[in-house]
């Protein structure tokens, strides 16, 4: 799938923000408060599910005031694309996840396969406890399984195609700052 550089910057002259820069730090921060509260005594796996992941684990690890070990895998079901297709792992943790905490961190729950997946994997290699982080919770009745809910969410959105934050519009503006969604989707 071709993309030039005059079509993704017109994707963002013509994007919707959803969440300002603000809005997804005020989220951050009371999503570490969260986390901090259920795991500060537990001694977790963070995994950071590669590439939407690595903002969010990148602003989220400085705001988790305890010891924490971080890991990330690399599992995908789109790519570059609009939707899904089957799970795709291309890197899988190299950390022993017998009997551990364990926080996978990913930037968007949208219908729920890939995150449902690797949650089944970390338990499949034997974690005590599995738990999901993520920025953004998309709303629609589309989930893998009803009532599919992360453990930590930073905030819901309206079912849109979103980019910023970790997300992206084929590849690019993971780096925008806020939560935009694609004028049209």
């Amino acid at each position: 799938m071709s993309v030039t550089l005059d079509e993704v910057r017109q994707v963002m002259n013509e994007a919707d923000c959803l969440f300002t820069g603000d809005e997804v730090e005020v989220a951050l921060d009371r999503l570490a408060g969260e986390i901090s509260a259920r795991l500060a005594d537990r001694n977790p796996l963070v995994l950071c599910v590669m590439y939407g992941g690595l903002v969010v684990t990148g602003k989220l690890l400085p705001k988790l005031p305890f010891p924490l070990e971080v890991e990330y895998l690399h599992a995908t079901r789109y790519g570059h694309h609009f939707f899904g297709t089957e799970l795709d792992w291309r890197v899988r943790p190299s950390a022993d996840l017998r009997g551990r905490t364990v926080l996978i961190v990913d930037d968007i729950l949208d219908e729920g396969a890939t995150l449902d997946a690797i949650a089944e994997w970390c338990r499949e290699e034997g974690a005590a406890e599995v738990l999901t982080a993520v920025l953004v919770d998309k709303e629609h009745d589309r989930k893998t399984r009803p009532g599919l809910k992360a453990d930590f969410t930073g905030v819901v959105s309206p079912d849109r195609f979103l980019f910023g934050c970790g997300m992206d519009y084929k590849g690019y503006w993971r780096n925008a700052p806020g939560i935009y969604a694609v004028k049209g989707y």
